[in-house]
């Protein structure tokens, strides 16, 4: 299967990472896979070796030229399918039907949907995605929905996490909790500092600590905000990470405070795949692919004090902790895997191909 994959993005973050995993896992099974990604900018850096890389300018969603490029790669190269993710890949490639490849669009979010109704089949990430497209008038026989998928990272040797935990300045018997993503809003990084601020300081005499993995345009105002909140001694800011498996398996507790409107959470599939007990706050995604008190622990959105009292319930219960982690990982193996995702979007695109 040939397929081409195009991308708008300018910086990593979940749909970037799930956008190399799933080009890394269509090459490795030997099909030919090319990518098309923003020009000068950190996504392109990220794409393993072996597959063809294209850089297109794609500065605005009507740029011209990254149109007539995208369109000129596509006629020369003649995939099978083009895939393009979110707003501005999907706004710049346009393909006639039934002239040319299959065009698929991939949403991992509730974006506004007239800038997605001229591709030919859509994906969702989830079912909350897919159910959207239909009410809004899209073809429930070309709407299909497919999970993302994690791997499960190899095991970090003790002395390595040793030494991280030593370069991050944490105590041997401190707690660490850990979050991971951008420093958007919708991440509710907010209340997770508010909520680890009103959670107690020790636990079983261990010190607490947060470590806040990532980046974005909201960093200042959350280093002010723990600043405040007088918790900044305690708070870890190691910035975006490609490879952040140490960090998970040396966290003992994975939170997510998202707020209502996140569609999925690749943080809560990535813990899992580490073995290591969430909480999350209950947004959409959250309450489409978890089960409170199975395989996660749900706090309400917006509420730092629900978030603080989830923290403490947990780490006061090491054996809750274990379980939620054993079930999650079970989850993933059984409907987040790459053997499985991989095979569902192989078998989408075999079936877009015939008609």
């Amino acid at each position: 299967m040939h397929t081409m994959h195009i991308i708008g993005s300018k910086t990593m973050g979940g749909a970037e990472r799930f956008f190399v995993r799933l080009i890394h896992g269509l090459a490795s099974m030997g099909h030919k896979t090319e990518a098309v990604v923003r020009k000068g900018y950190e996504v392109a850096d990220c794409l393993p070796d072996g597959v063809n890389k294209f850089e297109v300018s794609m500065r605005s969603i009507r740029d011209p030229l990254a149109k007539y490029n995208i369109k000129r790669i596509i006629k020369r190269l003649r995939p099978e399918i083009v895939q393009t993710y979110m707003g501005r890949a999907t706004r710049l490639t346009h393909i006639k039907r039934l002239k040319g490849p299959v065009h698929v669009a991939r949403l991992g979010g509730y974006y506004k949907l007239k800038n997605f109704v001229h591709a030919h089949a859509w994906i969702g990430n989830t079912r909350g995605i897919c159910d959207y497209l239909v009410r809004a008038g899209f073809p429930a026989k070309r709407v299909f929905h497919i999970n993302n998928f994690v791997e499960e990272p190899p095991a970090v040797p003790l002395d390595q996490l040793k030494e991280l935990r030593k370069q991050l300045s944490i105590p041997d018997d401190a707690y660490v909790l850990l979050t991971a993503g951008r420093f958007v809003e919708v991440k509710g990084h907010f209340e997770l500092l508010k909520a680890f601020a009103m959670a107690p300081g020790k636990i079983s005499e261990r010190p607490l600590f947060l470590i806040m993995l990532g980046n974005g345009p909201l960093e200042p105002q959350l280093k002010k905000l723990a600043g405040q909140l007088g918790i900044s001694s305690r708070v870890i800011w190691p910035g975006w990470k490609t490879r952040p498996e140490p960090y998970f398996q040396l966290a003992d507790l994975v939170i997510f405070s998202s707020k209502r409107r996140e569609t999925l959470g690749n943080v809560i599939l990535e813990a899992w795949a580490s073995r290591r007990p969430v909480i999350s706050t209950k947004f959409m995604g959250a309450l489409e692919i978890s089960v409170h008190g199975g395989d996660i622990w749900q706090a309400e959105c917006d509420d730092p004090a629900s978030l603080a009292h989830a923290i403490e319930r947990l780490l006061k219960d090491e054996e809750l902790m274990a379980s939620l982690a054993e079930n999650g990982y079970k989850k993933v193996l059984a409907n987040f895997s790459k053997e499985e995702v991989l095979s569902r979007y192989l078998e989408l695109y075999e079936r877009l191909c015939q008609g």
